[in-house]
């Protein structure tokens, strides 16, 4: 009995134990918030008894708080997209009318209004029909600048007020436009990069509670409260400024010559899906791009739904190598036509001459649709399906940008003979740029698919490190001899074959022409007037660094219809500066046109100390001497500097403007000529 009442003792002890020491501390916590809020209340009744005595009527602003969202750098670290801060413009209708009734306020609504639409430079009447509105608050204007605000606030008119605002910009105006997207009012990506990754960029909302009085003025002691925001995160993309200047200037130069419907281009590491640049013609200027329609502002790179044409051989080919039913010397008759019920298969030269027996590899060369139809018909639908979406034809491939399509692929169950044939010289099915462009890299680096992608890095807003993508492979399609061999074939096209306009001495170019006519929409079968020219290529064939696709949709020149003449020519420029820029002038054992072994210092020019002109302001650049640089090191040199520059020739430096010493703003473009060593 003592014992099990010593028990009960001990524990009514630990109860109280328990009691006394952790529920003692929670009941005090308590009594402190209330103290504490208490407080809180009792203080903001006598604030404002205070302003009430004082005259001042006082209202709660709650707004959220928009955080700063993130840059958009190049590979090269020049920034693409930023956000500057701006202004809303806001009144208080009601607050400015009665204090013009009670004789408050001296001015009238409509001396108010034009006062307004002077500096926000808008149309007075539009001012003064909402300053007329039975509302208590109503929005002026957004997106203002900064001075234009602090002028607004100078005129010290009642109930008009501003608020925190950004606005995007794009510091080099239609520059890749089409794959940065754009940034709505709210801030907020819609399109491309800007809207793929808008949870990364936008950041974390914060909340301000503000005390004012009816003019709009904080009141300094009262008791605000409030949330920061966070700034988004920033992207480091995998485009280069440099190659992507190569390819906006001939979709320039390629849209005025040809006056095309659109030019596309886009260039791609083929051993990793890196995209090195990619942009279309026509395009906008995404600061301000509700000067545009939608459809001007697509993406068509990864959007662009058509029929290939010839550059779609690749893709025959290397599956029938790989399957094995044909090889290189393999010969056809090509009497210029093959007849597959109910249609004639011809060859886009078969009003000059037939070809005989081509072997494949001269089939290839000579671009023959009905070498390649014989060839798709041995590998059957079956075999021909699989390899198809082996190479990722018929879905998206997942690129990290907004606005992908998919393409088309005909139903297995529906394909007939007539259809194999058509399929294998591009006919049929509907690709993207991007599916085809991924697909021959696979070809190009030895046979495998990887994913295409453009950011290469989030950085949070103080740098640190959220994310480092990485190659990703997807499959591999074909075997790296097959690889090998279609890349040798593709070479031969382009130094003896249709693909000669591409041709670069010293540098093994592997590429394909490709000339589609268009379906006409009126009739539903292929135009005897539009067609689609393009050419695809990489290079150096044996290690290729980058691979490019050119297409020009409905030429309209005196130059034909012809992918060889009119975007051969294209994909050659943005390959042989691609190269320069990588300081890969030459291949295998040709002499370079470019001296910049050390030994050679004392006859290649060096860049010469500089005297600056005068001392740079904040945002100015002194400009660096640039002589004797090659591309590349031009490029690294003003990515410093934060400046851009425009070219011509090749080779090493030789001129430049502004001269060097100039002081600048940062941004600014570099005229750059380059020519080889004597």
């Amino acid at each position: 009995m003592t014992k099990k009442g010593g028990d009960t003792l001990r524990k009514s002890k630990t109860k109280i134990q328990y009691f006394s020491r952790d529920r003692w501390i929670q009941l005090i916590l308590l009594v402190i918030i209330l103290l504490v809020t208490c407080r809180l209340v009792i203080l903001q009744v006598v604030q404002a008894s205070d302003l009430k005595a004082k005259g001042i009527e006082r209202r709660t602003i709650d707004q959220s708080l928009r955080p700063d969202r993130g840059t958009i750098f190049d590979a090269q670290g020049n920034v693409l997209a930023q956000s500057i801060p701006v202004k809303e413009i806001y009144a208080d209708p009601k607050t400015l009318s009665n204090l013009i009734e009670k004789g408050q306020f001296k001015r009238t609504k409509e001396e108010v209004a034009k006062e307004l639409g002077s500096i926000l430079e808008i149309d007075s009447q539009v001012v003064l029909d909402k300053l007329n509105k039975n509302l208590s608050w109503i929005s002026l204007a957004h997106q203002v600048d900064i001075h234009k605000a602090d002028n607004i606030m100078d005129l010290k008119i009642p109930g008009v007020g501003s608020s925190d605002e950004e606005k995007r910009v794009y510091p080099m105006g239609m520059f890749a436009a089409s794959a940065l997207g754009i940034v709505n009012r709210d801030g907020h990506g819609v399109e491309g990069v800007e809207y793929y990754y808008d949870k990364e960029l936008y950041g974390k909302p914060g909340f301000q509670s503000e005390e004012q009085d009816v003019r709009a003025r904080s009141i300094l002691d009262a008791l605000n409260q409030g949330d920061p925001s966070r700034p988004g995160n920033s992207l480091t993309l995998t485009i280069d400024s440099t190659i992507q200047y190569f390819i906006e200037q001939q979709l320039d130069e390629a849209q005025q010559a040809t006056k095309a419907n659109s030019v596309t281009i886009l260039a791609m590491d083929p051993k990793t899906g890196r995209i090195l640049g990619m942009g279309s013609r026509p395009s906008f200027d995404p600061t301000d791009y509700n000067q545009v329609s939608p459809e001007v502002r697509r993406n068509l790179a990864i959007s662009m739904s058509y029929e290939p044409g010839s550059t779609f051989k690749i893709i025959t080919g290397a599956a029938a190598l790989e399957e094995g039913i044909t090889h290189p010397d393999e010969t056809f008759d090509d009497p210029g036509y093959l007849r597959i019920p109910p249609l004639y298969i011809t060859n886009w030269d078969s009003d000059q001459k037939p070809h005989g027996q081509p072997t494949f590899t001269k089939g290839m060369q000579l671009s023959s649709n009905v070498v390649l139809a014989q060839v798709g018909m041995k590998l059957g639908k079956m075999t021909f399906n699989t390899y198809l979406k082996a190479f990722g034809f018929g879905s998206k491939t997942g690129i990290d940008i907004s606005g992908e399509e998919s393409g088309l692929l005909l139903p297995q169950e529906k394909i007939r003979d007539i259809d194999i044939a058509t399929m294998s010289f591009g006919q049929a099915n509907s690709v993207t740029p991007i599916q085809l462009l991924t697909a021959i890299s696979a070809v190009a680096n030895g046979g495998t698919l990887y994913r295409p992608y453009v950011v290469d890095k989030i950085t949070s807003y103080n740098g640190q490190l959220v994310k480092q993508q990485e190659p990703t492979p997807i499959r591999q399609v074909i075997s790296k001899s097959t690889a090998m061999q279609m890349t040798n074939i593709l070479e031969q096209v382009v130094s003896d074959g249709t693909g000669r306009t591409a041709y670069i001495p010293g540098i093994r170019v592997a590429g394909k022409t490709g000339t589609a006519q268009k379906v006409d929409p009126s009739t539903g079968g292929y135009s005897q007037t539009d067609y689609i020219a393009s050419f695809a290529a990489y290079a150096p064939a044996e290690d290729p660094k980058i691979a490019v696709l050119v297409i020009i949709d409905t030429p309209r020149t005196e130059e034909g219809h012809q992918g060889g003449t009119l975007a051969g020519p294209r994909a050659k420029a943005i390959i042989e500066g691609a190269l320069q820029y990588y300081g890969l002038p030459v291949a295998n054992d040709t002499e370079s046109t470019v001296t910049i072994l050390p030994s050679d210092s004392a006859v290649r020019p060096t860049p010469q100390p500089v005297v600056p002109e005068r001392t740079p302001v904040a945002g100015e650049i002194v400009i660096p001497d640039l002589t004797g640089m090659t591309m590349r090191q031009v490029g690294e040199t003003l990515a410093k500097s934060e400046l851009h520059f425009d070219f011509t020739g090749s080779g090493l430096v030789v001129q430049q403007s502004p001269q060097p010493g100039k002081i600048v703003i940062k941004g600014t473009t570099i005229e750059v000529k380059f020519s080889p060593l004597p």
